[in-house]
């Protein structure tokens, strides 16, 4: 008896051969030969900054630890590790649906009969009061032969939601990585800049002494005072503004490494930071597999894609089985032989005749939401060599702003020194010192936050790249 319930079984799952809906393939999209920079880069460069890990890029010691507090206690990393976990698990549910499901039961009842009922019975007719019956069964729960290919393609796109979800963490830790080194290399940028200021207000102050007792001799007039108050004063409104940039900028980064806000370790200075002494950014058509972001978004293609498999096989008739094998007896020694044993096998088919649309509309919606999908895939590589070009871009430009600024502010600090000398014996008027003192500390300044821009841009381009989630 066990025949026919095993055979019907293994005929639905022999029938489940057929998957309708496209099978996915990757779109051709037309890559550039190389990645557009100010200076052109050679075509066969297959070595990529990507390719090196963080700790290889950012070698500030202090840089390393926060960087690796943030990647064990950031919340949008840990969010993203919880999804790929829920992810994961929607794959085993929806699989399992592709198989059957067994139920074991089992009850035993027992009733007691009266004799002084409506119709009252001697005992002799009666001969025991109580009654036991007692049943165990395997039941085959509704189990779906998938012959069209609907499951399979609901499992399909749930694997494909969890390669997303991966990708996706990938492309958290990425950003979070580039996310860290900019805010700290900002800090040490406006640290810099602190010093500069401090510095800077130290000899205003030199400055506006000589005045004040060049004025007591009469030699400086109440002008010359006023324009030396000036300066020093400007340079020490300065402080607090960055003081409270500082401040703000440490509790940015405590909140990256999910921690209360708070002071934050330096390392190395802005000056001190090593840069790498190249930049290659490799064979354009490799950022189609080492950018997370565009891995995500063709694993959500693959997705969209499957889901239209979904909503074609609901045209097709579903076949589902049920059933339940087992025994019933007043004896439990009895229950699972001779007339005891019980079986039943159920299979069913449906069929839509009539919907109203909505088995087209179904269809039409996965098609439109994986032309959705495509669209942004294709935008999503889009932007990564846009990502990728504009960092090269900014890169070598910046550098050769620095290296200009470098050269101004080195002729500043002469003009000033001289300015002063000047000054002191007599020779030129105090305008000229302030005016090349003032223009000294605004170099300086703009130094400082080309050196921060410099740094910045290796970090965009890590980033751009597909650097850092290894």
């Amino acid at each position: 008896m066990k025949t026919p319930f095993v055979g019907a079984i293994s005929i639905a799952v022999l029938l489940t051969g057929c998957t309708v809906g496209p099978n996915y393939h990757r779109p051709a999209v037309q890559t550039p030969d190389t990645f557009r920079a100010p200076t052109p880069l050679p075509s066969n460069e297959s070595a990529s900054l990507a390719d090196l890990k963080w700790w290889e890029i950012f070698k500030d010691e202090r840089l390393q630890d926060l960087e690796r507090t943030a990647l064990t206690q950031n919340y949008d990393l840990r969010d993203a590790v919880a999804r790929v976990e829920a992810a994961r698990a929607n794959v085993g549910i929806v699989r399992s649906e592709q198989y059957p499901n067994f139920a074991a039961g089992a009850d035993i009842t027992t009733t007691r009969s009266s004799r002084d009922g409506s119709i009252p019975l001697p005992a002799s007719f009666v001969r025991s009061q109580n009654r036991t019956f007692g049943e165990a069964t395997l039941n085959l729960l509704s189990f779906e032969a998938d012959i069209w290919g609907r499951l399979r393609r609901a499992t399909e796109a749930a694997r494909a939601q969890l390669l997303e979800a991966e990708e996706t963490r990938k492309a958290v830790i990425t950003t979070l990585v580039g996310d860290v080194a900019s805010a700290y290399f900002t800090l040490r940028e406006l640290d810099y800049e602190l010093d500069i200021s401090r510095r800077t207000l130290a000899t205003r102050q030199e400055s506006l002494e000589l005045i004040k007792n060049r004025q007591a001799g009469g030699v400086a007039t109440l002008i010359d005072l006023r324009q030396g108050e000036q300066l020093v004063y400007t340079a020490a409104e300065t402080i607090p503004v960055l003081q409270q940039q500082i401040e703000q900028t440490e509790n940015t980064i405590s909140l990256l490494l999910g921690k209360n806000p708070g002071e934050v370790v330096r390392g190395r200075s802005l000056t001190e930071q090593d840069l790498p002494p190249d930049v290659p950014a490799g064979i354009p058509s490799a950022l189609l597999d080492r950018r997370p972001d565009i891995r995500a978004a063709e694993q959500n293609l693959v997705a969209a894609n499957a889901q239209i498999g979904v909503a074609k096989a609901a045209y097709f008739p579903q076949v589902s089985l049920s059933g339940f094998l087992g025994g019933q007896g007043t004896q439990l020694s009895s229950l699972f032989s001779g007339p005891s044993r019980v079986w039943n096998f159920t299979p069913q088919v449906t069929q839509p005749i009539f919907t109203a649309g909505r088995l087209k509309s179904n269809v039409r919606l996965a098609e439109a939401l994986h032309e959705s999908a495509l669209v942004e895939y294709e935008k999503a590589i889009q932007t990564g060599f846009t990502d990728v070009s504009n960092a090269l871009i900014a890169h070598q430009r910046v550098r050769e702003s620095r290296v200009q600024q470098e050269l101004l502010v080195a002729a500043l600090q002469d003009r000033t020194r001289l300015a002063y000398v000047r000054y002191r014996g007599g020779v030129d008027t105090l305008l000229n010192a302030l005016d090349a003192d003032r223009d000294q500390f605004q170099a300086e300044l703009t130094l400082a936050q080309i050196r921060s821009n410099e740094l910045l841009s290796v970090v965009q381009l890590y980033k751009a790249l597909g650097g850092g989630w290894q």
